[in-house]
């Protein structure tokens, strides 16, 4: 494997560089004065924050966009084998890495690094854990899955030896990473367009943990099952958290909600009260976020008293229960939930933040995740009181497996719950219009671009 020299500056192109990890390692390569270039389909805010910097931006990926003054040429997974500007940078003999080996590369410059892993809640705990070591005057280096206010977007180069992000398990990208810190927030099906079932997916995050050095540190939830699995023959230092005192270092008790869903509870560690921790972002499932944001503060050396304030201080990212706007009186909110785990999540919270009716705005996220928990899909989604589908967004994918919302909205039916299915975003906003009433509650969601029918409505007020 090409190994990057980072005290000796090079060109490095990036295919597919406005997605929102690859535009933050290109935002790091260029802090530290190499020279970047890369492409992508369409302008966005990351691409023209990144033209802003210096790096040169290519609208669209073509073979001539591989010129001889490369030096390493960074692609992500997304991007296909017969890929036009892929196969020219297969001839041409330019080294290559793929985005996860020049992440692992990057964390070796740091002394303390924080992977956030699990099938769900990378995002908004990264964004925790940015908080707490904020607030701790840490001064890290962060690469989010998201846009964080705070620190002004997805990405944020500090000046200290601490480095956090966001570690996904799809193609086995966190095996290519150098950790100090592990967080494992839960372990799921999911991607089964890669992993072949959960036992291959535990596999996977086993080996993760393995990647930890001896003196290294586990964090990892309790709720999961057979936890001990994943350490059980490493030699680093575990701290534990979850919902079971008995078993958890890092636990919760008097859990309340708020009026908008946001939780406040006592502090428990090793079952001793350690103080109140109020939230600002609802639902149960960023309690137990939140304590892997504390315990990891802590280890890297925040006290108690800051973490605490500095979980509270999260008030959310882009894509998550993120309140958009209102019309006709109906609260619009948008979320980046595309797994039944994380509808489950999203429904509950929002049963508590005001509302009359719950309507979801759902578009299935790739054939293949749509197929494999159509039943789990329609279990989840019947939480919300009225349910409108969109067409699939088929990302990454070409086969449509024989699977299409049309499946869906059977399935759900079946459970006796009202389901609607639309073909275009424009049928779904006229029809949102027309059956919403003031005090309904709507929520788009999905990880493709469903956010766009709850923007327009936002709008068109």
């Amino acid at each position: 494997m090409y190994k990057v020299d980072f005290n000796k500056p090079i060109h490095v192109h990036f295919i597919g560089i406005g997605g929102i990890s690859m535009s933050g390692l290109a935002h790091i390569l260029l802090n530290q004065k190499f020279t970047v270039s890369g492409s992508d389909n369409s302008e966005t805010p990351l691409i023209n924050e990144l033209s802003d910097a210096g790096c040169r931006i290519y609208i669209g990926q073509k073979a001539e966009n591989i010129t001889a003054d490369i030096d390493l040429i960074v692609y992500t997974a997304a991007i296909s084998e017969n890929n036009p500007e892929y196969v020219a940078s297969v001839n041409s003999g330019i080294p290559m890495l793929t985005r996860a080996e020049l992440l692992g590369q990057i964390m070796t410059n740091y002394r303390v690094a924080i992977n956030v892993a699990g099938t769900h809640g990378k995002t908004t705990t990264t964004s925790m854990v940015t908080e707490v070591l904020m607030e701790g005057q840490c001064d890290p280096t962060i690469s989010v899955g998201g846009i964080l206010a705070s620190i002004g977007g997805n990405i944020r180069i500090g000046n200290s030896d601490i480095f956090v992000t966001e570690a996904c398990e799809y193609t086995n990208s966190f095996l290519s990473f150098f950790p100090t810190i592990n967080i494992i927030l839960n372990v799921k099906e999911d991607h089964m367009d890669f992993f072949k079932d959960i036992d291959d997916i535990r596999h996977s995050f086993k080996l993760f943990t393995e990647k930890l050095p001896k003196d290294g540190t586990l964090i990892i939830n309790t709720d999961i099952e057979n936890y001990e699995y994943f350490y059980r023959d490493t030699d680093c230092e575990v701290i534990t958290v979850g919902s079971d005192p008995e078993i958890s270092m890092y636990s919760a008790a008097d859990i309340i909600y708020d009026d908008l869903g946001c939780c406040s509870y006592t502090l428990l560690i090793n079952k001793k009260e350690s103080g109140t921790v109020n939230l600002n972002v609802p639902g149960i499932h960023n309690v137990y976020n939140s304590l892997a944001a504390i315990a990891a503060g802590i280890k890297t050396g925040v006290d108690l008293a800051t973490a605490i304030k500095g979980v509270g201080n999260f008030k959310g990212t882009d894509r998550r229960f993120q309140k958009k706007g209102t019309f006709n009186g109906v609260t619009v909110i948008d979320d980046y939930a595309h797994h039944p785990d994380e509808i489950d999540a999203t429904l509950a919270s929002a049963k508590h933040y005001p509302h009359n009716n719950i309507w979801c705005v759902f578009q299935p996220h790739t054939y293949t995740r749509t197929k494999a928990f159509l039943a789990d899909f329609a279990h989840s989604l019947s939480a919300a009181d009225k349910i409108v589908l969109a067409d699939i967004y088929a990302a990454r994918e070409t086969d449509t497996l024989g699977i299409s919302s049309k499946d869906l909205q059977e399935a759900i039916q079946a459970l006796g719950k009202e389901c609607f299915y639309l073909e275009s975003f424009e049928a779904i906003e006229k029809f949102l219009q027309k059956n919403c009433i003031n005090g309904d509650l709507l929520i788009t969601m999905g990880a493709g671009d469903i956010f766009k029918v709850g923007e327009s409505l936002v709008i068109s007020e």
